[in-house]
């Protein structure tokens, strides 16, 4: 019986040393794309973090600078501001902000754009990990206003 029982254990240990490289050679495979995955997962979070603090932003830059200029003030000064508060709070190295302004029938209407590129986990040379392309990507927030002009009667 004790014989029988040393066979079993040294035949496991046999299968056991044959196999010892598998877990490597699986894991030397699956690390790329698992590795890509994550980063565009980890893009994506980012991204989608940075979207909805845009629209909060955005939409708070337009309320104060754009319904109640200052006296004198042209519209163009508003949407320098704006591009002006927006670029001091998304001044990461991968984002871009852009301000655009169309005026229609005495309302003005303002789009906010954020462009954002991918990284690699924070590094920002890169645009592709192991060959899989990370495009930019664009979100933009709009508001339309009823501009107070001071000192004008209506």
């Amino acid at each position: 019986m004790m014989g029988r029982l040393k066979d079993l254990l040294g035949a496991a240990a046999v299968k056991a040393r044959q196999r010892g490289g598998q877990m490597t050679v699986e894991l030397a495979t699956v690390l790329p794309a698992a590795l890509a995955i994550m980063a565009i997962v980890c893009n994506g979070m980012a991204f989608f973090s940075e979207c909805a603090a845009f629209d909060r932003v955005a939409r708070n830059a337009v309320r104060l600078y754009a319904t109640v200029p200052a006296y004198g003030e042209a519209p163009a000064q508003a949407e320098e501001n704006i591009l002006h508060l927006l670029q001091q709070r998304f001044s990461a190295p991968n984002q871009t902000v852009a301000v655009m302004r169309e005026d229609a029938g005495g309302y003005s209407k303002y789009t906010a754009t954020l462009t954002f590129a991918p990284t690699l986990f924070g590094i920002n040379l890169r645009q592709e990990v192991f060959g899989v392309q990370l495009p930019t990507v664009s979100h933009s927030a709009s508001l339309t206003v009823d501009t107070y002009k001071p000192g004008m009667l209506l």
